[in-house]
């Protein structure tokens, strides 16, 4: 049964509320535009050719849905965890518990896949090393507290949107733009374009971070849906003109041939030279990205945390900083693991069935608002469902049967629980 507020209202510490529109808008950013946009197109241009296009087009639409969803949602529950905690009111427990572990394992997946990136850019030779080291100082950044967090990721995204910006100069006047490489157009059949609408979805995912750090935004009624929109508005503009650009530069063959497919958009004309400020806007990016998921994921594990007795010393906020810094530690540890074991390629479509999961799960919660409650146009939860649902199961097969497996796991630890759970004599 869901929950009422009032059975889960404890006396516990509280994260600080320090977060603005700026800084939040700021969180959401630096998740979206990170290793996803510098990577996501090379395997979308590979299931769909030129239609990748579409399929960008096909992600922002559910991405908005699932935004407009979890804004709602998010205003009316401002806990740290996002749609965990949704879930938990509005649809019960099992689905909480579907919600949670989904998120953690899809983010943290996505945690490695930053990191992976951000050595592969900085250092070839050395990628795993150098992503083990980005993985370590930034958690120790997450210890220091939040908002040292937020000021390096503002940063991180200047620097980001210059690279960006770099790409799209070079794309348009490096010499090789031609409408030509946009054929064929679409360049694949419905499956091949919604397959690349999942892999691309991998980049918008960040748009929520903002509402899993619900408990340290200030008036998060008016923050949070102010700076979900802006972050997604700004952000999709950025993913079409970088992608139209990239196409018309070196065709869908010239993106899916390689790892950096925007390195390889510079490179290709006469803007080689800056091919260097591309590889630091990549790295930085993969940064900032990785940053937010730190903190995004540690959040979402206290929140499951706090109910789960087992589990209960993750949730502990630390009394200095006011940071859950044992839950930090733990995230950075597995990213660790995985960062050792993990495929880039294969970790984006891995991350997305999470990610997909997670949301549809948010549109699903959204659904069951009164009108008192905020309740958003009944169309928007119901496309974001059912986008989420069509999108996840169109992604390659390992991932989809990874992602099925999670889903199990996390059915038999709500059984196992259950089932210990002491009975209430009558």
């Amino acid at each position: 049964m869901p929950v009422d507020d009032a059975d889960v209202a404890r006396d516990r510490p509280t994260l600080v509320a320090r977060l603005g529109v700026r800084d939040a808008v700021v969180v959401g950013m630096s998740a979206m535009i990170g290793a996803g946009i510098f990577s996501a197109f090379a395997p979308a241009a590979a299931a769909a050719g030129s239609g990748l296009l579409i399929g960008l087009v096909v992600a922002a639409v559910v991405a908005f849905c699932n935004a407009r969803s979890s804004a709602r949602l998010a205003a009316l529950y401002p806990a740290s965890g996002g749609t965990y905690v949704y879930a938990r009111h509005r649809l019960g427990e099992f689905w909480a518990g579907q919600a949670g572990w989904a998120f953690i394992v899809g983010k943290t997946a996505s945690c490695a896949a930053m990191a992976l990136t951000f050595g592969s850019y900085v250092a070839p030779e050395h990628t795993r090393l150098v992503a083990v080291l980005a993985v370590v100082v930034l958690t120790a950044l997450g210890w220091a507290g939040l908002q040292r967090s937020t000021q390096v990721s503002t940063v991180i995204v200047v620097v980001s949107l210059a690279a960006l910006l770099v790409v799209v100069l070079a794309a348009v006047r490096g010499g090789t733009a031609q409408a030509a490489n946009l054929q064929p157009f679409p360049g694949s059949d419905a499956a091949g374009i919604l397959q690349s609408a999942g892999l691309l979805f991998f980049a918008f995912a960040g748009y929520a971070r903002v509402a899993t750090l619900g408990e340290e935004v200030r008036d998060p009624a008016r923050t949070i849906p102010r700076a979900i929109t802006v972050a997604l508005v700004v952000v999709l503009g950025v993913y079409a003109l970088v992608a139209l650009t990239s196409l018309l530069a070196v065709g869908a063959d010239g993106l899916a041939a390689t790892s950096a497919p925007l390195r390889a958009v510079v490179e290709a004309g006469s803007w080689a030279r800056w091919s260097p400020m591309v590889q630091v806007g990549a790295a930085a990016a993969s940064l900032g990205a990785l940053l937010a998921l730190l903190l995004g994921v540690s959040r979402t594990v206290v929140a499951v945390a706090r109910d789960r007795p087992a589990i209960a010393r993750l949730a502990t906020i630390h009394a200095g900083s006011r940071t859950p810094r044992t839950a930090e530690a733990a995230v950075g540890v597995v990213v660790l693991v995985l960062v050792a074991t993990l495929d880039l390629r294969g970790a984006i479509g891995f991350s997305s069935f999470g990610v997909l999961v997670y949301y549809a799960l948010a549109n699903a919660s959204a659904l069951t608002l009164r009108r008192d409650e905020g309740r958003p146009l009944r169309a928007i939860p119901v496309v974001g469902l059912v986008g989420c649902i069509v999108l996840a199961c169109t992604l390659p097969v390992a991932a989809v049967l990874a992602g099925l497996g999670v889903v199990l796991l996390a059915a038999l630890e709500w059984a196992v629980r259950r089932r210990r759970r002491p009975t209430v004599p009558r």
